[in-house]
């Protein structure tokens, strides 16, 4: 059975600093396209950064030069990590899974294994 677990969310005032971890089990993870999205009340799932199974990484714009997204293979672990946050960021963030040859997809539909969410809360 395919499991992510999101940890790693919580408060932070704006400016501040957030690193979110996705732990991974029951699939061949290496190989697997990774990413995080994020949902506010009321507003569509959005993709926020992706990385391939060679670990090359894609962003959107609105967290470009902001947010860092990594894996450890051998932990299983999938990291999100996120500096200058906004309040405009505030939001429930998900991991998830998509096959390998969707590469560094950003779209929602492509992703077939999601977690559970962790909670991000900025204030201003």
């Amino acid at each position: 059975q395919v499991q992510l677990v999101e940890s790693g969310g919580g408060s932070v005032q704006a400016g501040g600093s957030l690193r979110l971890s996705c732990s991974v089990s029951g699939y061949t993870y290496s190989t697997y396209c990774m990413g995080w999205f994020c949902q506010a009340p009321g507003n569509k799932r959005e993709g926020g950064a992706a990385i391939d199974s060679s670990g090359t990484t894609r962003y959107a714009d609105s967290v470009k030069g902001r947010f860092t997204i990594s894996k450890d293979n051998a932990l299983k672990t999938l990291y999100l990590q996120m500096n200058s946050l906004k309040p405009d960021d505030t939001a429930m963030y998900y991991c998830a899974a998509a096959p390998p040859w969707y590469r560094r997809t950003l779209s929602s539909s492509d992703y077939n294994y999601w977690g559970q969410g962790t909670q991000v809360t900025v204030s201003s």
